[in-house]
């Protein structure tokens, strides 16, 4: 996964790992950092804790998103967390594959603006056509596969 010595070849897989965690993290904002944390390497209490923390995060966000008082994701300062979980999640995997990360935090964060206002416009479309919970489970299912194929080794 390095770039070739010599070159200025950059590993698509990365920028498309990029903007496919970004897209998650739009949708639901623990998904920028939580996969990358939960996939870690790293072992001990702390990354125990940590990890268990971060599935806690991720759980507690796809049931909180269910609920008839969650906010809109697009108030402030929502876009801006996503965006940043976005840049985040890719700057993590920018350094697990030991390349540069300018340009996969962009991607990152642009993925954050198109999950936020893709997937904001993804559950308008259902009002008003039954409940909204199977568009809101369906977006579920898509971030979660987005981020879990982000973070494939």
């Amino acid at each position: 996964m390095h770039p070739e010595r010599g070159t200025s070849r950059f590993p698509v897989d990365v920028l498309v790992r990029s903007l496919a965690i970004g897209t998650a993290a739009g949708s639901r904002a623990s998904l920028g950092v939580a996969p990358p944390l939960l996939t870690s390497s790293a072992t001990g209490r702390g990354a125990t804790v940590a990890k268990v923390v971060a599935g806690l995060g991720i759980v507690g966000e796809l049931l909180g998103d269910k609920l008839p008082g969650a906010g809109s994701r697009l108030e402030p300062p929502g876009p801006a967390i996503r965006m940043a979980s976005g840049a985040i999640g890719a700057l993590v995997l920018a350094r697990r594959a030991e390349v540069g990360v300018l340009l996969p935090v962009l991607l990152g964060a642009a993925g954050g603006a198109a999950g936020t206002w893709g997937g904001a416009a993804w559950r308008a479309a259902w009002v008003g056509k039954g409940p909204d919970w199977p568009a809101a489970v369906t977006e579920d299912a898509v971030a979660l596969s987005l981020a879990a194929f982000a973070v494939q080794r």
